[in-house]
C-alpha cells in the first residue's frame, strides 16, 4: 500500500506501544486516548456550528437590508 500504514505495521506499533505501558497500564492509556478523540470531535462540531450559524446570519442581513429597502 503506497503512503498507507499496513498489517505489518500496525502490528508493530501495537507491540512497541505494549512494551511501553505494560498490559496493566494499556486500557487506562486507550480510555485515556478516547476520551482525548470524543472532546476533539465535540469541539470540532462546536466550531463547525458555529462557524455554520454566522455564515447563515450573515446571509440573511443582505436579504433583510433589501427587504427594508422596499
Amino acid at each position: 500500500m503506497i503512503g498507507g500504514i499496513g498489517a505489518q505495521e500496525i502490528i508493530l506499533i501495537l507491540l512497541v506501544v505494549l512494551l511501553l505501558f505494560g498490559a496493566k497500564k494499556l486500557p487506562e492509556v486507550a480510555q485515556g486516548l478516547g476520551k482525548g478523540i470524543r472532546e476533539f470531535k465535540k469541539a470540532m462540531k462546536e466550531t463547525t456550528d458555529e462557524l455554520n450559524q454566522a455564515a447563515d446570519e450573515k446571509k440573511k442581513k443582505p436579504e433583510e437590508n433589501q427587504k427594508k429597502d422596499t
